[in-house]
């Protein structure tokens, strides 16, 4: 009895106890916040420097979770240890030095969304870089999140119009896919991308451009683009420039995946661009080392396929119950002397549902845009191309690549029957009816009217030099005198044999008067 006795006051001293601890912590709290005394976990800084920072204390520190330096630079706990933090500095390093002060802020990083955000430059923090004051935005996400379960995704069904015609003939792109745009520096890819935005112009579908590791004066040149087109005003420009810290680099396609979230969410298309990825690996490869954390392939760590892969992954179509919205992905990559092999190419490749490769060799030939249709290709948009697409492409692709085969084999001079000279001579007016200057995308029945042309032979007869010229004038014609039929081609109604009888016939009554000899009818004598 007295064994159970002392058992129970024993249980009945340590729940007292319990209690006056609660109410002793509770008290205390109370005093705390009346004087202005706030209990919170406070680190040293053992060094810092080259964009990352080593730094002792802050024992329940969290993965990912912001921590504040003096001065109010922010930084990421990346790399925990039972001795040490390593942390990512989001921003200048200048003014940190060992021994600093550093303090939890208890949340992870998380960048404002928003329409108040359209039109504006920002940070990869959502920090205006505009000149501008701060958008006021009601919500903040963070900036890495799971991506939309399986199930939760419906099929890719809607084409996402880029205005450039190889590709959406030829390499078309759904909403709700992920495209990579790769190829060598100074081939084009960006201009791919910025007429891409263009031409959302009347398609309510939000843009997201995010710059990665590029000069400040070629980002500054696509605002100015974009800005002169109409384009800036739904679109959101994330900058983290070659000069910024590894760190602002590392998180800015985050942060613009997480702005496009919003959108499609919300029941919108939204359509967002990368340029470029291969800064991004850099910058983090940069970060893993100066952290140690163990090197790999080319020395970048073994999860660089990981970032990646859980970046891409949050693009994709939702199902109707859950809005019906979609976010549409252009990663952009860049090779060095066309190795499209290299780590991080493939890895992307293998990640996305088809590349656009810019070939350098068709760029300093002057075949603009430098797309190589043999190398291209899309996995997904095919199923949601436009019905008239079909029916005017459907063979283009494989002809123009018998074509290329059959031009390399003729420069060895060999001798080529007639049915063989016909093939090279349609296939390099398709060449050139393919070309199109950068951001002067094409409507949808432009293309139509284009390609129709090109495939039945109404440039045959039209010298070279002379085909952008005949296009631009059936161009006119068609939307002039088949004005209904531009509008079925552009609802995405089935062109039937009459359709294409009448457009070949409009070419050709437009490119008439441009004879083989390089002559108008009834004009002057031409050197061509």
């Amino acid at each position: 009895m007295s064994e159970q006795k002392t058992t129970v006051d024993g249980i009945v001293d340590e729940t007292l106890s319990s209690s006056i601890d609660k109410v002793a912590r509770a008290f205390d709290s109370s005093l705390g916040r009346r004087n202005g005394l706030v209990i919170e976990e406070v680190g040293v800084t053992l060094a810092a420097g080259q964009g990352i920072a080593r730094v002792r204390g802050l024992p329940a520190v969290r993965f990912e979770e912001l921590v504040r330096f003096p001065g109010g630079l922010m930084g990421m706990a990346f790399t925990l240890t039972e001795d040490e933090v390593g942390v990512i500095l989001l921003g200048d390093d200048a003014g940190l030095s060992s021994g600093d002060e550093v303090r939890r802020t208890g949340r992870v990083i998380d960048v404002p969304v928003g329409e108040e955000l359209l039109g504006r430059v920002v940070n990869a923090l959502g920090e205006p870089l505009d000149g501008r004051r701060a958008a006021h935005t009601w919500t903040r996400r963070p900036i890495e999140v799971s991506a939309t379960p399986i199930m939760d995704r419906s099929p890719v069904t809607t084409p996402l119009q880029t205005g450039i015609k190889a590709i959406d003939a030829l390499i078309p792109i759904g909403r709700g896919q992920r495209e990579l745009i790769v190829g060598d520096r100074q081939t084009g890819k960006t201009s791919v991308a910025v007429d891409t935005i263009i031409n959302q112009r009347d398609t309510n579908v939000i843009c997201i451009y995010c710059a990665v590791g590029q000069r400040s004066d070629d980002t500054a040149q696509v605002i100015a683009d974009l800005r002169e087109h109409g384009a800036l005003d739904y679109t959101v420009v994330v900058v983290a420039s070659g000069e910024a810290s590894p760190g602002l680099q590392y998180i800015a396609p985050y942060a613009a995946t997480t702005m496009a979230e919003f959108f499609m969410e919300r029941g919108d298309d939204a359509l967002v661009i990368y340029d470029d990825l291969t800064q991004h690996a850099k910058a983090y490869r940069q970060v893993s080392l100066l952290l140690r954390r163990p090197p790999g392939r080319e020395a970048y760590p073994g999860d660089i396929f990981y970032i990646h892969s859980r970046l891409l992954e949050r693009a994709t179509h939702l199902r109707p119950e859950l809005g019906g919205g979609s976010m549409t992905a252009l990663p952009v990559v860049q090779t060095e002397a066309q190795n499209i092999s290299a780590y991080i190419p493939t890895n992307l490749i293998s990640i996305t549902d088809g590349q656009i490769y810019l070939n350098p060799n068709l760029y300093q030939l002057g075949i603009l845009p430098a797309i190589d249709i043999g190398k291209s290709v899309s996995r997904v948009g095919g199923k949601t191309q436009l019905p008239a697409y079909r029916a005017v492409a459907g063979d283009l692709r494989l002809q123009y690549t018998q074509f290329e085969e059959l031009e390399t084999f003729a420069r060895f001079g060999t001798r080529l029957d007639e049915s063989t000279r016909q093939k090279l001579e349609r296939g390099r007016r398709v060449r050139e009816a393919l070309k199109q200057p950068e951001l002067d995308p094409l409507p949808v029945h432009e293309q139509i009217a284009t390609l129709a042309a090109a495939s039945v032979g109404v440039f045959d007869e039209i010298p070279i030099e002379r085909v952008a010229e005949a296009a631009e004038k059936l161009r006119a014609a068609v939307e002039e005198e088949l004005s209904e039929l531009c509008e079925q081609i552009t609802s995405g109604e089935q062109l039937t044999d009459e359709d294409l009888e009448q457009l070949e016939e409009v070419s050709r009554a437009a490119v008439a008067g441009l004879t083989g000899d390089g002559e108008e009818t009834g004009g002057a004598d031409a050197d061509s």
